[in-house]
Parts: structure tokens; C-alpha cells; sequence
């Protein structure tokens, strides 16, 4: 095609000279062609500050000024209002000499202003699946004026959807605004984490008839990569407890050196090293009698101290450093970071990639410093001391520099929570309605598609049974007294699971919220500050708080994340292998070669199951988070018994300690035989067990939830995976 940018609204390409753009990038050249020139969908998989937002929205803002949209024109999802805010404040500069308004609609934003779109629907409409989900049950009849004339979805950070009960919710929500608005938009889809393109495509396809053009533009980006590693003594007596110290010691002023002078983001896997480390690093910076330049950024910090971690990255002078877990991930354009690192190890590929995009920005290399912090205990377990961590993170480091390899998504086939939760939305949305009609609505949704009629009655009958809703006199449904308590709190917007919070304040400055509520008196870290607490308002869920100094407790019980079958099976062949990575600092080049020689002394890598001295076993499958869950399963329903197992405890996904009488022969004999059988399913649960794997799994019949636990929470396809 001709170049693209003479084809692009004045504006436009006014708002390109002003930048001092010299040309288009390619992901731009391929949008424009594929919006232009055809009728597709269109994914965008580019990686991050490669212009995937600016690609998306040329030309589709091209075709609103060329031909104005009687409603909103583009409607803009993003997976958090942060990044929604972040893409509003830049947008705003582009569209101002358009006259083409940007709205967003979220919880932070005035109910004046939502009136206003109510009023006058137009331009783009930016807007969260929990927010869109409110506009769908509580306006319907908004609906149609509201997207009448929609040309334009775009998705941001698909990859964060996927596979997820949030975008499963999100695509029955695209399909609901066609059929109620009347309206047939193309999307687009953005994302810098992707690999299995052919999966993302029919998801972003889903419900529609449209193909899907895929925009990845070839050309590897330049990457600096460090991992060192720091043992932690087991601090059982007053010697080690004075090693431990030091130990902790020297792994914080390692991190301090690294970053205290620069602008750079340490990411964490959970709030509660968040927090640690933004405490430490400030502890550090008072001995040295040096600058403060430490924030901490998560889900549970109150939104003006995230924000004002944002403005110190994006906008300050610098040094600015903010330890962050995942709500630093996604694409809130944070300027040009000096360095990214990263404690301890991400649990997936597709982790590591987010955080590795957050650097690499205007020209410069990508980098990522890990610091894996793991106990060494020379007395403890064989399978304890193996060093998983590092071994995760070259791992990650290894699928994704090597093969391009990133997690594929999985879609649930039986999401049955979210069965219930598009049901009692589209419920309350129509009011009444027969129980044909509210089946042909909600089944037509590509998420239920593998739901059956039958599966579908019994679950109406069981929600009529427990009063979620009721049958009026001409033999409609409606809500039921049970189901408005559920339905009209605000907390049914989101699909995902969400714990109740209490505010924490300082004075009249809110800092964060908690979901553990201490006594007062108790110490508490939050925002990377040490506080006592004062008083604890039950009534309004908040709790008051003053500074103190020293250590404190951090309130959030920690999680891992879940591991892909290939991820861990690498982790076996690197400890297999003799290869010295090119990027491993000293400590981790000893550890690594420290845990190979055990593996190789120990016959760790040989034999699934070892020796643990006594009548204990070690079970070390090599095999991803749910096939893990699913050979615990099949040693407690099937083996147990039989082979007069004791115990069988999992230390996830590693490896599994059993005791007993049977021998390590015999424990791998039976699960050789089990691997040339069909097990039923079925036969891995209790009676009367019910498993949840959703938010709203708890208001559905057991009978089904069973079901749906058979499909989408067990793999048995795990015994393909193990080396015997």
C-alpha cells in the first residue's frame, strides 16, 4: 500500500510532526493496511514501547473524524483503571484539536461525568470489564444509544485475559453489547506477550464471524540479563540467627547499590516482599544518611501513593526507586527506566517478558537483574535443597532467550461460576424472563458453548431451589431475595475472587487497606513503613494508625503462582546438564554447581522416587502446578490404600514426602501400571466433595460444579509427562 501516514486524519499527523516521528513504525504500516484495507479483526503482538496503542488507534480515530460515529465509536478495555487513567491523560493531547471527546468510566470517576456520556455518547468510551459489567446489568435501555454506532473494541494486554474467568466474563460481555445494541464492532486486540497466536485469535474472534489478521513484527530486541543468588542460613540457633542477619543483610544492601542512584522498579511476586524490601531499602538509607527515593507500589496502597510512585518514575528528576508486583506489569508508560529487577523468580514466561518490557525503552538494551534469595540448609530434606528458585528463573530465562517460548493459554470448558454470574446479570438486566428465553441468551454465549441444555436446567433448578431466583405467577424468573443480596452489591462487578478490606489511616491520610484486621497495639508494615495501631473502626472498616520505628508484620499470606509442565521439566534439564549460563553472576554459578553435584551424588535426576530414609519417600515428578495437583489426588484416592501410605505431603510443585510401608519400587510399579490405565475421573474425589475453582462456584449445585471439576481442575494426560 501506499505510506499510510498521508492516509491518517491532519491531526494526526500533526500530533506525528510534533513528536518529531520520522516515520511510521511497522506495526503502525501493518494496522493501518488491516483497518483500512479489510474488514478483520485485528491482533496486535508487538513488544512493549513499540507504539501498539498509537498503531491501534490511528486509524480507527482516522475513520471517526472521516466519518463521526452517531455513539461511542471506540471502546477502549483495559484491565486497570490505572493504565485506563495513564492511556486518558495521553490521549486527551491527541484528540483535543479532533474535537473527539475520551470518556472513562470507572469507580474513581464522578457520577457528573458519566451523566454527561449518558447524555451525548460519542468519541471513545475507556472502560474496565467490571464497570462495563455495571453498565450492562444496571442501563440496559442505556445500551443501545450508548453503542449504536460502535466501529472499535480494543482490548489492551489481551494476554491478561486469557484464559482467565475475567475474560471469559469479557467476551460474553462484547457479544451481549452486539446483540443489545445492535451493533457489529471489529476489535483489536493488544499484547506484548504472545506466543500461540492461532488460541488468541479465536478468542478474540470469539462470537463474531470475522477473521482475525495478526500484526508481529520480526526483530529481536537487545537484552542484558543477570541473575546472582544469596543463601539464607536456617536460623534455629543464636550462630545462625547472627548468620541470617548478616546474611539479609549484605542481600539488601546488594539490592540498595543496585538501584538507589537510578530510576528502576524491583518486582516482586507478592505484597508482602513488596513491602519488606521498600522497608529495608529505607532502613538502608537512614544508617547511610542518604536520600529516601523508595515507594512501594501493589493492589492494597491506597491510590494517591501509587500514583505518586508513577509521577516519580514517569516524570521526577530521579533517583526513584518502587518495589511493585503485577499492578506494575502491565503498560502504564512509566518513561525511561535505568533498571528493572526482580526478587526472586516469575512463575511463568509471560511474567518475565511483562517485566523485562518495563526497560528497554528509547533505544536502550532490556534488562533484568534477578536476585534469588533462598534457605540453605545442609541438615534439611534432599528435595529442600535444591535451590528452586534459581532454577525457575534460568529456566523462564532459558524458554523465552532461547525458543521464544511463552505459556499457552488454557480456556475453560466448564466455567460454571461464571455461569451463575452471567445469568444473574442478564437477569437483572431484562427484569423478567422465561426460562427459554434466559437459557437461548446465556447459551448462546461462546463461553458456555460446551455447556448442555439438561446441565443448564438442573442449574436453574437448583438456584430456584436455594431462592437466587424466583418464578412469578405467569411462570417467569426473576432475582430472588437470595440472589439480590448477591447481585446488588458492587463486589458482583468482578469475576474474580476479592477479599474484604479495611481502610488504614494515618491522620486523615488513607496509605492502604488490609484484609487481616490486627488488635490495636499491633505493629503492621504497609506503604514501606513500620506503624502501631490506634483504633480499629469496625463499623466503617477502617483502621488508624501512627508511625513508629523497627520492624514490623506484614498482613497478606503469601502466594505462588502456578507452573507450567514445561517450565519445570526445564528447570530438570538444566539441573541435568553441565552448561555455565553466560549470565549467571558467581554465587549463582557455585549454587547451580553445588545442587548439580547433589542431584548427580543423590540420584535425584534418575528415579522419580527416592529413598527419604525410615519408611519415607520422596516423589519428584517434574510435571506443572495442575498435574501436580492431580498426583496428589491420584496417591491419596487410588494409592493410599493399597500401598499403605501413612502420610502424603505436597510441597508444590516440586516434590511430594510420603511415609508408609511400601518401598520406592513398588510406589513407582503402580504408577507405571496407572499410567496404562483409564482412571475415572470421578474416582479422585470425596463423595461429597464439591471443589471450587471460581468466585461464584459456591452458588451451583455440587452435581455440576463435580463436573466441571472433572474438566477443568484434574489433568491425567500428567503421566505423559514423567520420566521414569
Amino acid at each position: 500500500m501506499s505510506n499510510p501516514f498521508y492516509r491518517l486524519a491532519p491531526f494526526i499527523q500533526e500530533y506525528i510532526y510534533r513528536n518529531n516521528w520520522t516515520e511510521l513504525r511497522s506495526v503502525q504500516v501493518d494496522a493501518c493496511r488491516v483497518l483500512m484495507d479489510t474488514e478483520d479483526h485485528l491482533l496486535i503482538a508487538s513488544a512493549t514501547a513499540t507504539g501498539k496503542t498509537e498503531a491501534a488507534l490511528f486509524p480507527a480515530l482516522t475513520q471517526l473524524y472521516e466519518h463521526p460515529s452517531r455513539s461511542v465509536g471506540i471502546l477502549y478495555i483495559g484491565p486497570l483503571k490505572a493504565l485506563i487513567n495513564d492511556q486518558f491523560e495521553r490521549l486527551n493531547d491527541l484528540l483535543r484539536e479532533a474535537r473527539i471527546p475520551v470518556w472513562h468510566w470507572h469507580g474513581d470517576v464522578s457520577q457528573n461525568e458519566k451523566a454527561k456520556l449518558l447524555r451525548r455518547p460519542s468519541g471513545m468510551l475507556q472502560i474496565t470489564p467490571e464497570s462495563l459489567e455495571g453498565l450492562l446489568m444496571n442501563r440496559p435501555n442505556a445500551i443501545p444509544q450508548l453503542f449504536g454506532d460502535l466501529r472499535f473494541i480494543v482490548v489492551d494486554e489481551v494476554h491478561a485475559f486469557m484464559g482467565q474467568d475475567r475474560g471469559t466474563q469479557l467476551l460474553c460481555q462484547l457479544v451481549r453489547i452486539e446483540s443489545m445494541a445492535c451493533c457489529t464492532p471489529r476489535r483489536i486486540g493488544l499484547s506484548a506477550t504472545l506466543s500461540d497466536y492461532e488460541t488468541a485469535k479465536k478468542w478474540l474472534s470469539a462470537g463474531t464471524s470475522r477473521g482475525v489478521a495478526v500484526s508481529n513484527p520480526s526483530g529481536g530486541s537487545r537484552l542484558r540479563l543477570a541473575v546472582e543468588h544469596f543463601s539464607m542460613p536456617d536460623a534455629r540457633d543464636t550462630e545462625q540467627a547472627e548468620q541470617l542477619a548478616q546474611a539479609r543483610a549484605t542481600f539488601y544492601e546488594y539490592i540498595y547499590d543496585a538501584t538507589h542512584t537510578k530510576k528502576a522498579l524491583i518486582f516482586t511476586n507478592s505484597r508482602t516482599d513488596a513491602e519488606e524490601v521498600t522497608r529495608e531499602m529505607r532502613t538502608v538509607a537512614a544508617r547511610r544518611c542518604e536520600r529516601d527515593v523508595f515507594y512501594v507500589h501493589h493492589g492494597s496502597i491506597s491510590a494517591m501513593l501509587r500514583e505518586e510512585a508513577e509521577a516519580a518514575l514517569r516524570e521526577g528528576p530521579g533517583p526513584a526507586v518502587a518495589a511493585a508486583t503485577l499492578t506494575l506489569e502491565l503498560g502504564i508508560d512509566l518513561g525511561n527506566l535505568e533498571r528493572v529487577m526482580q526478587v526472586g523468580a516469575p512463575y511463568s514466561c509471560s511474567s518475565f517478558v511483562q517485566r523485562l518490557g518495563r526497560s528497554g525503552r528509547r533505544g536502550q538494551p532490556s534488562e533484568m537483574l534477578f536476585v534469588c534469595p533462598e534457605e540453605e540448609d545442609e541438615s534439611a530434606p534432599l528435595p529442600s535443597r535444591i535451590p528452586w528458585t534459581l532454577l525457575r528463573a534460568i529456566s523462564v530465562i532459558e524458554l523465552y532467550t532461547k525458543d521464544r517460548w511463552i505459556e499457552p493459554f488454557t480456556l475453560r470448558r466448564q466455567p460454571i461460576g461464571l455461569l451463575y454470574h452471567q445469568t444473574m446479570s442478564i437477569l437483572k438486566a431484562m427484569g423478567e424472563a422465561t426460562p427459554r428465553d434466559l437459557a437461548l441468551k446465556v447459551l448462546a454465549l461462546p463461553a458456555f458453548r460446551e455447556i448442555e441444555p439438561e446441565d443448564y436446567k438442573t442449574f436453574l433448578r437448583y438456584l430456584l431451589q436455594t431462592d437466587h431466583i424466583q418464578r412469578v405467577d405467569d411462570g417467569g424468573l426473576i432475582i430472588g431475595l437470595t440472589g439480590e443480596k448477591v447481585v446488588n452489591n458492587f463486589r458482583f462487578y468482578a469475576v474474580f475472587k476479592d477479599e474484604e478490606e479495611h481502610a488504614v489511616y494515618s491522620g486523615t491520610e488513607e496509605i492502604g487497606s488490609i484484609t487481616t484486621v490486627p488488635p490495636p497495639g499491633y505493629a503492621l508494615t504497609l506503604a514501606g513503613r513500620s506503624w502501631r495501631v490506634i483504633e480499629v473502626d469496625s463499623r466503617h472498616k477502617a483502621v488508624y494508625v501512627k508511625p513508629i520505628r523497627g520492624r514490623s508484620d506484614t498482613l497478606w499470606l503469601g502466594a505462588g503462582g502456578d507452573l507450567d509442565t514445561r517450565v519445570v521439566a526445564k528447570m530438570r534439564d538444566i539441573l541435568h546438564s553441565n552448561e555455565i549460563y553466560s549470565y549467571l553472576r558467581p554465587n549463582a554459578v557455585k549454587r547451580l554447581e553445588k545442587a548439580r553435584r547433589l542431584a548427580h551424588e543423590t540420584g535425584l535426576l534418575k528415579n522419580i522416587v527416592v529413598n527419604a530414609g525410615g519408611d519415607s519417600l520422596f516423589i519428584l515428578p517434574w510435571i506443572g502446578s495442575r498435574q501436580f495437583r492431580t498426583l496428589v489426588r491420584v496417591l491419596k484416592f487410588i494409592l493410599k490404600e493399597p500401598l499403605r501410605m501413612r502420610t502424603i505431603l505436597p510441597t508444590e510443585p516440586y516434590y511430594l514426602t510420603v511415609a508408609g510401608q511400601c518401598s520406592a519400587e513398588e510406589l513407582k510399579r503402580e504408577l507405571e501400571r496407572l499410567a496404562e490405565q483409564t482412571i475415572d475421573p470421578l474416582k479422585l474425589l470425596d463423595e461429597a466433595e464439591a471443589p471450587f475453582l471460581g468466585k461464584y462456584d459456591e452458588f451451583v449445585s455440587p452435581d455440576l460444579l463435580r463436573k466441571a471439576f472433572v474438566i477443568d481442575g484434574l489433568d491425567l494426560e500428567f503421566f505423559n509427562h514423567i520420566n521414569y
